[in-house]
């Protein structure tokens, strides 16, 4: 009798278990970078503060209108490629995702959010940084980052000011990145009495400049600038150096990255190089930040690249909007995540404009000493 009742007894508890168990709410938060490519290690960083943002999340038991949240990432791979981005996009909305933190690339970003407008799931983008992703006039896209009016343009002014840049060259990717970023230096340029001497153009997968270099190289530039990533700028300026071309080398947070040095093998020169960080830290800031990188480096045994923080902070942002609205269902959740104001992430304050832009966004320029990426200012 007592061993029926001892399974009767662990039969009831079992089923109380499940029970509990079945009022956890799952919510499934979409991820999407280049993971494979040129650009993966840019990929592969955000994926990991993503990662990194949902394990503590999971580790704090968040509430969620009365139910303890267990967070689960989706992670795709769209290569940097336009086509491979919408079907990644595509592929989450199948999936009932709550949410989408990407992609990467504003080429990915910007077709990738007509597919989440039209099924209503939020994306926040942790580095896109083209203007048109925000001026389409979808409710549901938001991005954490300044975008490329305000970083060409600083560049540009800070290229003919602060760099007393004569003749100024400029190159782009043709990527909507690239090509942007590029178009905003050059108004920056001519905004602050600067003259462009040459406008040449390769593509995200070139490896030899020869051709557009030497062209340039006649033109005797004391700066160049190129929209691209850093995959296509290390083999740049090893053959600026080949041929003997000795300008500042500047670029945008495509470029700004802690492999740099090694995709220029060791052709850098000290100061040689400008960049510019959509996003930044000064003051009592830097210390959370600090704080990030090394909990970054410590649990996944990588420095940081560039945009693993915004990552992070863009997941959390989603969250707290969730906590905040008590419900995951984006149709609920969003009007109060495109109301955020205040919210304190390792990458700075974070409040959202009436287009989903980040308020007030900061760029941190750098340039490069000893293969070490070195802060020059913090600028708003």
């Amino acid at each position: 009798m007592q061993i029926k009742l001892n399974i009767v007894v662990g039969a009831v508890a079992a089923l109380l278990s499940g029970a509990a168990m079945s009022q956890d709410l799952v919510v499934k938060i979409g991820h999407v970078a280049p993971t494979s490519g040129a650009i993966a290690h840019l990929g592969k960083d955000n994926e990991l503060g993503a990662r990194l943002a949902i394990e503590e999340l999971n580790a704090k038991g968040v509430m969620i209108g009365g139910k303890k949240a267990k967070f689960e990432l989706l992670a795709e791979d769209d290569a940097g490629d336009p086509k491979q981005g919408t079907a990644a996009a595509q592929k989450l909305v199948d999936s009932k995702v709550n949410g989408v933190v990407g992609h990467l690339n504003s080429g990915t970003s910007i077709p990738a959010s007509k597919v989440y407008s039209d099924a209503g799931v939020p994306q926040i983008s942790p580095s896109a940084t083209n203007p048109k992703f925000t001026r389409n006039g979808y409710k549901t896209t938001f991005r954490v980052v300044a975008d490329d009016v305000h970083l060409g343009g600083t560049l540009g002014r800070y290229a003919a000011k602060d760099l007393k840049g004569k003749s100024i060259a400029v190159i782009d990717d043709r990527t909507a990145y690239g090509q942007g970023v590029a178009d905003e230096f050059e108004k920056g340029v001519k905004g602050a009495g600067g003259k462009v001497v040459g406008r040449e153009f390769t593509n995200d997968k070139a490896t030899d400049f020869t051709a557009i270099l030497t062209s340039l190289k006649g033109k005797k530039p004391d700066v160049v600038f190129f929209g691209g990533m850093d995959a296509v700028a290390g083999p740049m300026l090893r053959q600026m150096k080949q041929l003997g071309i000795e300008a500042k080398f500047m670029g945008g947070d495509g470029i700004c990255s802690g492999e740099l040095p090694k995709l220029a093998a060791g052709t850098m020169g000290d100061g040689q190089v400008v960049c510019a960080e959509a996003g930044g830290v000064e003051g009592e800031a830097k210390k959370s930040m600090d704080d990030f990188k090394a909990k970054f480096k410590s649990k996944f045994n990588v420095d940081v690249q560039i945009y693993a923080p915004y990552v992070y902070d863009a997941v959390n942002v989603m969250v707290a909007a969730m906590a905040k609205a008590g419900s995951a269902d984006p149709a609920k959740y969003l009007p109060v995540l495109a109301k955020t104001t205040g919210y304190k992430g390792v990458t700075g304050t974070i409040a959202f404009d009436e287009k989903g832009d980040i308020k007030n966004g900061a760029l941190t320029l750098y340039t490069y000493k000893g293969g070490a990426r070195e802060q020059l200012a913090v600028v708003r």
